[in-house]
Formats: structure tokens, C-alpha cells, sequence
């Protein structure tokens, strides 16, 4: 993996470049606000202008697949950005309230490939075709059912019907799922109560598997949407091309405590493989959280945990992408941004205030690798 740091206008950009013999490319923007005194149209226009100009440095047939927006206040700063964004984000968008702990109000994460054909499909997902394999992009997906659990089981079944019309099932194609949920503490037990039954309906059980995911605090700019749904998907692999990840050494099945999401997911594309490491925290092999109370400790454990995860897929944290962090209380941040630009200070990362789904987790990571294979 390839790292480089851009400087613009009131912007830093950090980037991650994975290119293979055979012409694929894949590129990992994480943009940040230098200024936090600047107001948020301000923020917003330097963050994008950088964006503009970062991209026309990137190869010729490079396009955005996905795009996450990072917002301190979605009530008023959703709108704006849509405004600002409609005609230039051709591709998945997500917008989340997770604030950027640095003290800005935006920050972005962008997912580009070269040598993709893309398009908006009807039913709204984002393709993205290479070759034998197609992508689709689910981004920001919500609606305003009664509470967390009819929001999250409408989200999931109106999913699957989305695939079920690119030919595609839930079990076969779902590769990675992100959930956000308002007011996590409260509202979590109802996505967890119509996943694991929607996942039971589509072939997705402790015997066959699951799919990897995050499910973390979030929230719509609209207070009435409780859960949102970002996911990936694809299209073309046999399923001896897709290897669960356990780590047993270190974690545990998630059935073994009643959620249904995979710790990890390896995918092999021929010339390169790709993994997809879960949101991790500080936890051992019975479940149980490590080191209550001490976000330090927490921090070694679950690097260790995503350690154990990416060697089992033949990887290191030398073929990551990108570490999205998530921090429960914001007094943390100044000890945890310390610690990751001691230990990865070339690696796009981006840290947000974004409770666990477990009170005593003060921490928790997602990240992903690419590395070459001959194959």
C-alpha cells in the first residue's frame, strides 16, 4: 500500500493507493478541516474544492464509488451539503452524524476505482462493473417506521428485494453492512431483534454465515429516523472466493452472545485480496469487554483483536486502506489520536464521537486491506 498527505486550502488530504499488474486501482481519500473556526459552508467548500483537486491528480478513469460525509450537526448541515453535492457526487453517498473529534464540523471518506463502469441503478443501488465482477453501493438508506426494530427489519427487507432485482440474495452477494443508530444505547436491542430475524428468513445463520458489519451510534439530520443502512454488495464471486474471518485466539462467534454479523471477510479477486475487517473493540474470546475503564488498554486490545483478524487473511496492518475510529467519550480523543499517529501515522484515519453498541466499550475501529496474490 501506497500513502501519501496532501495540504490545500484549510484541508489536509490522506491518501491510500493499491494498484495491480493488471490495471485495477483502488484509492482511499480521507479529507480533514484544518480550520475549525471557519463556519460550515466555509468548511464545506474548502473540503470539496480539495476533493475536486485531489481527484484530477488521481489516474485517468478514476471515479468515486462510495463517499461518506462525517457532519458535527446533520439538522442543519445535511442540507447544505445534499445542495452542494447534487451534481458532483455521482456515485453512493452516505451523510452521518458522527462528529470529527479534531473539533471540525465535516470530514470525508471517499472510495474511488479506475477501470470501472458505473451507473445509478432504477431501484437506486450504484453499480460499479470490472471485468466479471459487479459492485453495488447502497448509501444512506432510512425510512420512519414506528421505532429501531420495524426500522431496521423495512431497511433489511426492502434491501434484499433491492438485490433481489440485480439477481442478487442477501446470503450469496452482502459482503459488508454499516448501521447507524440514534441514541445507540436505547435503540440498539431493536436492530439487533430484526436482524437476527430478517438474517434467519435469507439463509444467514451460525451454520451457514453472516456478513460484516458495524453497527454504531449515528444519527439522521431528521430525529424520527432511528436506523440508517449503508452496505456492499457484489456480484460474479463463487463462494469459494469468500472466507469468514474468526480469530478464535482472540474472539469469539457473535451468535455466542445473540447479535449475527461476521468478524471479518476475506475475498479473493484473482490478482489482489480484498478484506473487510468489522467494527472491533476491546473484547476477548467469551465476549466479554477488556479492560473496563481504561481507553489505553482498550486501544492495544483491539489493535491486537484486528491484528489477529487480518493475519488470518494473510494480511497486516501494512495493506490497510483506511481506520475509521469511534470514540464514546470525547475527553478520550486527545490520548487515542496520540496513540494512532504514533502507530500509524501514514494510514487515512479519521476518529468520530460514536458510542459503542456496549457501554463499557470506550472504543472501537473498522478497517480494510488490500493485498496482491498471484492467482
Amino acid at each position: 500500500m501506497k500513502y501519501t498527505h496532501q495540504t490545500y486550502q484549510a484541508v489536509r488530504a490522506e491518501l491510500s493507493t493499491f494498484e495491480t499488474a493488471d490495471g485495477a486501482g483502488e484509492y482511499h481519500v480521507m479529507l480533514h478541516v484544518t480550520d475549525g473556526t471557519l463556519p460550515f459552508q466555509s468548511q464545506l467548500t474548502a473540503l470539496l474544492d480539495a476533493y475536486a483537486t485531489l481527484r484530477k491528480s488521481l489516474p485517468a478513469g478514476t471515479q468515486p464509488l462510495f463517499e461518506r460525509y462525517f457532519l458535527s450537526d446533520a439538522a442543519n448541515q445535511a442540507e447544505p451539503l445534499l445542495a452542494a453535492t447534487a451534481e458532483i457526487s455521482q456515485c453512493a453517498l452516505s451523510l452521518v452524524q458522527q462528529p470529527p473529534l479534531d473539533g471540525t464540523k465535516i470530514a470525508l471518506w471517499a472510495l474511488l476505482q479506475r477501470g470501472v463502469e458505473t451507473r445509478l441503478l432504477p431501484n437506486g443501488l450504484f453499480e460499479a462493473k470490472r471485468g466479471n465482477y459487479r459492485q453495488l453501493w447502497l448509501g444512506g438508506s432510512y425510512n420512519r417506521a414506528a421505532n429501531s426494530e420495524y426500522q431496521m427489519r423495512l431497511l433489511f427487507n426492502d434491501y434484499a428485494l433491492q438485490l433481489m432485482q440485480e439477481g442478487c440474495t442477501l446470503a450469496d452477494n452482502c459482503l459488508r453492512t454499516w448501521i447507524f443508530v440514534q441514541n445507540v444505547d436505547c435503540n440498539y436491542a431493536g436492530v439487533v431483534k430484526a436482524r437476527n430475524q430478517v438474517f434467519a428468513t435469507q439463509n444467514l445463520t451460525e451454520k451457514t454465515h453472516f456478513i460484516a458489519s458495524t453497527g454504531i451510534g449515528g444519527r439522521h439530520a431528521d430525529p424520527s429516523v432511528l436506523v440508517m443502512l449503508d452496505a456492499y454488495a457484489v456480484e460474479g464471486l463463487r463462494p469459494e472466493q469468500i472466507q469468514q474471518l474468526y480469530a478464535r485466539t482472540h474472539l469469539n462467534p457473535t451468535y455466542e452472545y445473540g447479535v449475527s454479523f461476521e468478524r471479518g471477510t476475506a475475498i479473493d479477486f484473482g490478482t489482489y485480496r480484498q478484506i473487510l475487517i468489522s467494527g472491533t473493540a476491546s473484547i476477548n474470546n467469551k465476549g466479554e469487554v477488556v479492560h473496563a475503564g481504561d481507553i489505553r488498554k482498550q486501544t492495544f486490545r483491539m489493535w491486537e483483536n484486528v491484528e489477529a483478524l487480518l493475519k488470518e487473511a494473510g494480511s497486516g496492518y501494512e495493506d490497510v486502506t483506511h481506520l475509521i475510529v469511534y470514540l464514546r467519550d470525547v475527553a478520550d480523543y486527545q490520548v487515542v489520536r496520540d496513540l494512532f499517529a504514533e502507530r500509524f501515522p501514514d494510514i487515512p484515519t479519521v476518529i468520530t464521537l460514536a458510542p459503542v453498541c456496549r457501554p463499557g466499550w470506550l472504543i472501537e475501529m473498522e478497517c480494510s486491506a488490500l493485498k496482491k496474490q498471484e492467482n
